[in-house]
């Protein structure tokens, strides 16, 4: 395979190319999921190694809901349109204006929710994160017009959402230090644990667990935004792990 097919891959030009050939690509260049699943987007193809997905509009099942509530951290149940479908009190608690509001869709509050700006710790290192992670997740379903939909509506709404999601940087939805300016409660740091039940891999159970290790988050001191440079470098090194 030449450089030239490579770089038509990356620029989504319609060329030929089956999936099983795409599959060694993506293990010959030792790729992330988020990096694979990108490629398949491109390239318009279904991983061979992507599992059957549950019909999204299904509510989530009733243990699901319940593990939910059973977490004693603030714990959320994200769809793969990052809609919330469950949430516990805590969580609720925490997220008040997103939880509490109209929106369920988690981009659309931290995007055109203004408060969101001011309760999210280095909010926009933290957006081009999630623009990124969303960008990994909709290469399992690059046809999915309700998916294509809430992107056109970001874009259009959101200056910021536009720039970084025409970027085309992808990372995988990680965890990591996670930092909120509560308006009751003051600063909060949480260490995020993202992780994906086994009978319902579109959905993401995520769960903010105290960075003490126990108990109520600690209050920590303010700190200044980090800026991310550059337009193309690697998504690997140009996202530090904390964040929002």
């Amino acid at each position: 395979m030449s450089p030239t097919w490579y770089a038509w891959i990356e620029q989504g030009r319609d060329i030929s190319v089956s999936s099983a050939a795409l599959a060694r690509v993506a293990e010959a260049m030792q790729l992330t999921p988020a990096e694979r699943s990108y490629l398949f987007e491109l390239t318009r193809k279904r991983d061979p190694l992507e599992l059957p997905q549950a019909p999204e509009e299904d509510a989530p099942s009733r243990i699901l809901q319940d593990a939910v509530n059973a977490i004693a951290a603030p714990a959320y149940l994200l769809d793969r349109r990052w809609r919330a479908r469950a949430r516990n009190e805590p969580a609720a608690r925490l997220f008040a204006d997103w939880l509490g509001g109209d929106e369920p869709c988690l981009l659309a509050y931290v995007f055109l929710n203004r408060t969101a700006r001011a309760f999210i710790v280095d909010w926009e290192n933290r957006a081009r994160r999630l623009v990124a992670e969303f960008r990994a997740d909709t290469g399992r379903n690059p046809d999915d017009p309700a998916l294509r939909a809430l992107v056109d509506r970001l874009r259009q709404g959101s200056r910021e959402f536009a720039a970084f999601w025409s970027d085309h940087a992808v990372l995988a939805r990680e965890g990591g230090a996670r930092e909120f300016n509560h308006p009751r409660d003051g600063e909060r740091r949480y260490e995020q644990v993202t992780l994906s039940p086994a009978a319902r891999s579109d959905y993401k159970l995520v769960m903010l667990l105290s960075a003490a290790g126990a108990g109520e988050a600690p209050k920590i001191a303010p700190q200044g935004p980090r800026r991310t440079g550059g337009r193309r470098a690697s998504s690997r090194n140009r996202f530090p792990r904390s964040g929002a």
